[in-house]
């Protein structure tokens, strides 16, 4: 799980890892992330790039790591790069989140730092429809933040390839009884910033009946910020894999 980065005393999961690792191996190093995500978003399936001593002993290093950090931050693997210019962040052939959304009549406090709740009803299938026109190659500026101008350059590019983008309804002990669980699946090759968190406040508009599947299109070709739904928060969107 995430925070802004920054300085001023911010506290990030990278600077916490940065301070560990320096820690362990004494000596500075300048770890790469493969994407950043927002204050209260989590990070299952973040990757890490960063040199090392060539005799570095990974395992000694991933328990000691775990010890200081833990449990806010776990490290699962750690392994030595195939190439020597391989980079986590520019390396990433896609990027996978998930978002879940609790649809029941009122919160549950186990599941409330790990989804969005939602009071409902949500029509699941018209959320599902509405997925559709967000496969393939678009301009996204409509549920993107545009990132500030830089003077003499050209605007940002906020063309993304959707490789897959869908909802299901998924088991849990914890919402057995009290409401549904509903899981938002996206992978592209590369995100723009809120851009997940945009598309599932604008596809659960789909799923109250605000807003009708047939109208995520013209959202898409509008390239409006102002088109689309409200932000979805931060606590339900989980960095879940990142392909090489």
């Amino acid at each position: 799980e995430n925070a802004p980065a920054g300085g001023g005393g911010v506290r990030t999961v990278m600077g916490e890892l940065r301070a560990a690792i320096e820690k362990v191996v004494q000596r500075a190093v300048e770890p790469v992330g493969a994407g950043r995500t927002d204050a209260g978003v989590h990070g299952w399936g973040q990757v890490v790039s960063l040199d090392l001593p060539d005799d570095q002993d990974l395992a000694e290093l991933e328990r000691r790591i775990n010890r200081l950090c833990g449990p806010d931050i776990s490290v699962r693997d750690m392994t030595w790069a195939s190439t020597a210019d391989f980079s986590a962040r520019f390396s990433a052939q896609w990027r996978h989140y998930r978002y879940d959304v609790l649809e029941a009549p009122s919160g549950h406090p186990l599941m409330a730092r790990t989804s969005w709740h939602v009071r409902g009803p949500l029509d699941l299938r018209a959320m599902q429809l509405a997925c559709d026109p967000l496969i393939g190659e678009h301009d996204f500026s409509s549920f993107c933040r545009r990132p500030k101008a830089v003077p003499g350059d050209p605007p940002a590019s906020l063309v993304r390839r959707v490789l897959r983008a869908d909802w299901r309804e998924v088991p849990s002990d914890l919402v057995d009884g009290h409401g549904r669980l509903l899981r938002f699946e996206i992978r592209a090759t590369a995100f723009c910033h809120q851009m997940v968190r945009s598309i599932v406040g604008t596809l659960v508009e789909v799923g109250t009946g605000s807003l009708r599947a047939g109208e995520v299109r013209g959202i898409l070709l509008q390239r409006d910020r102002q088109a689309a739904g409200k932000v979805a928060p931060p606590q339900g969107l989980t960095l879940w894999e990142v392909g090489y």
